[in-house]
């Protein structure tokens, strides 16, 4: 029968106890982004419901007359008091293009081409 009066207990190393840190870090920042992002979604809602923005596909048809492009991402923000429609098109001649416009009136208020 094998000695049992000395036991080997492994210390805890110190990169797991970081590690696990950084686990529990990382998860409790993305619970929180994820939280701002639905309190995001219904302050855009309810902008959208109230008046205050139009429909992303009335402003998205308004661009494309404009300029016409294939939209690649868009995003509504406030700035400043604002809600603008950021977009982001790739154009006819391989130009990739950010606009910014008024979400109240769908007017361009920026271009920017890269």
């Amino acid at each position: 029968m094998p000695d049992l009066s000395v036991m080997i207990v492994p210390q805890p190393r110190p990169w797991r106890r970081l590690a696990m840190l950084a686990c529990l870090a990382c998860s409790l920042a993305t619970q929180a982004a994820t939280a701002s992002g639905r309190h995001d979604h219904e302050r855009a809602r309810a902008a959208l419901q109230s008046g205050q923005i139009l429909p992303l596909p009335t402003v998205l048809q308004r661009l494309e007359r404009e300029h016409p492009g294939q939209v690649l991402e868009v995003e509504l923000e406030q700035e400043e008091g604002r809600w603008i429609y950021e977009v982001k098109s790739l154009q006819a001649d391989g130009h990739l293009v950010k606009f910014k416009l008024d979400a109240a009136t769908g007017a361009v208020s920026k271009r920017k081409a890269r």
